[in-house]
């Protein structure tokens, strides 16, 4: 499995709870694509959203995100680490 990192933008006035809520749309199906998502973070100053997930390809990470209703094509392999 690999490990990406994805970005979100335009999240202003999002709140801790909705972040929750968006995440736990992608949890719900990310077992359809072999993909779990492990982490979200939220920069509401900015209105950036950050995701970690494992996964088989980039692109089975952006079909979930597309389907929990939350779309991004800014997604990184994660692949050298220290």
């Amino acid at each position: 499995m690999a490990n990406f990192m994805d970005v979100h933008s335009g999240f202003f006035g999002v709140t801790a709870e909705q972040l929750k809520e968006a995440h736990e749309r992608d949890l719900a199906i990310e077992a359809d694509e072999g993909v779990h998502f492990e982490r979200a973070w939220l920069d509401p100053e900015r209105g950036k959203v950050f995701c970690l997930a494992s996964g088989p390809s980039r692109e089975s990470v952006i079909r979930i995100h597309e389907r929990a209703g939350h779309p991004t094509a800014e997604v990184y392999e994660l692949v050298v680490e220290v």
